[in-house]
């Protein structure tokens, strides 16, 4: 097996991942909040470490302000949900994933929210010139990813957060390819909501990610669900202090120790050197597919400004028969199709018919890319 799909999901995870995950069900299995025994304080230290782990890892200086959600979808709901309103207005990227469109959607059917697309190129570049060009009078927010799950841009969201900071403006980003992989300094990069999953760049498990979220923007956003938080049980209001206020219902505690573990392990590396391994292999590929007959690179030619990801278009070919000739004849194993982010094919003019998506991890060898690159040969011969 090649497994080149690690935009949908990391593997193999950080070493021990498993093993902790394994060990809290067999072991230990408590509940935190709700228990006053040893047992339960001790793994309720696990998650306040992994609540720290991540705030230094992002940037954030209050690990309260860390808070486990599902996933980079369920954030985001939250963040649109919780803060916007009727009239609102929002600036997003051409290269949006569903998780940022569908809520949009729904509010914009719903609420009146409004959004306006920055101008995006066919390389999945957005400009901060862009960004402010799409700005109104009622724009509350801009919104956008940091990195597309497409083609691997990344954005400058460094620039586009000093626009927001300037202009007054909310600035939520989703950190679904990035976290863990390139830097994300919350504070520097003025970001007020930052949603990220633990699945994919940071090597842990399934069904926990969260977001980190500035004082200020906590004291507006409304939670999305509220409920039994195991703190002022004596109320039958939601607390309004962090992390409470957004942690309503057990917690997946699994799941936040595998986090735990991968944080640990990412720790235990150079993340700088773990990223420059993934673009020599991404160069690699890039390097061996560019300039065959009917294959287009779609987003950038080369990997300055991009990440460990490569989708390409195989013309008059069916995308969909390639990439299960590449799974059945060699075991490589890719992502075909939209990517759940139409928005992004259609400013990358990939739409309809979408991309065969190549995405690389640390773990891969050059032998491994050149199997893929010989494979891709192969069936344009046949």
């Amino acid at each position: 097996m090649i497994y080149l799909d690690q935009n949908s999901t990391s593997f193999p995870k950080a070493p021990g991942v498993g093993e902790v995950m394994c060990d809290y069900l067999v072991n230990r299995g408590v509940n935190i909040g709700r228990g006053n025994y040893d047992e339960a304080y001790t793994v309720e230290v696990d998650v306040i470490d992994t609540r720290e782990r991540l705030a230094s890892l992002f940037g954030g200086n209050d690990p309260r302000r860390v808070i486990f959600t599902p996933g980079v979808t369920f954030s985001l709901n939250l963040f649109f949900n919780g803060a916007l309103e009727e009239g609102d207005h929002v600036v997003i990227s051409g290269m949006e994933h569903n998780a940022v469109m569908r809520p949009l959607s729904r509010l914009a059917r719903t609420r009146g929210v409004r959004y306006s697309v920055a101008e995006t190129n066919r390389q999945g570049e957005v400009s901060t010139e862009a960004f402010e060009k799409a700005i109104e009078k009622k724009t509350k927010a801009i919104v956008t990813l940091h990195a597309s799950n497409v083609c691997g841009t990344i954005l400058p969201i460094e620039a586009i957060g000093r626009l927001a900071r300037d202009r007054g403006l909310l600035f939520a980003v989703d950190g679904a390819q990035t976290a863990g992989s390139v830097p994300i300094d919350v504070a520097a990069m003025n970001i007020d909501f930052l949603a990220f999953t633990g699945h994919k760049t940071l090597g842990g498990p399934h069904g926990i990610g969260g977001f980190l979220i500035t004082e200020a923007l906590s004291k507006e956003l409304e939670p999305l669900i509220v409920g039994g938080t195991g703190s002022r049980s004596d109320s039958m209001e939601q607390p309004d202090y962090l992390p409470d206020k957004y942690e309503s219902g057990t917690m997946n505690i699994p799941g936040i120790l595998g986090l735990r573990q991968a944080l640990i392990e990412l720790e235990r590396h150079d993340q700088r050197k773990i990223f420059e391994r993934k673009m020599a292999l991404t160069d690699r590929f890039l390097k061996g597919v560019t300039g065959l007959d009917d294959v287009r690179v779609v987003g950038l030619a080369t990997i300055a400004g991009r990440t460990a990801t490569v989708s390409l278009d195989f013309g008059e070919r069916d995308n969909a028969l390639i990439a299960y000739e590449l799974e059945r004849g060699w075991g490589i194993m890719t992502r075909v199709g939209l990517h759940c982010a139409p928005l992004a094919h259609q400013s990358l003019g990939s739409f309809p018919h979408g991309t065969v998506r190549f995405s690389f991890g640390a773990h891969l060898t050059d032998d491994d890319v050149d199997t893929a690159v010989e494979a891709i040969k192969t069936l344009l011969e046949g």
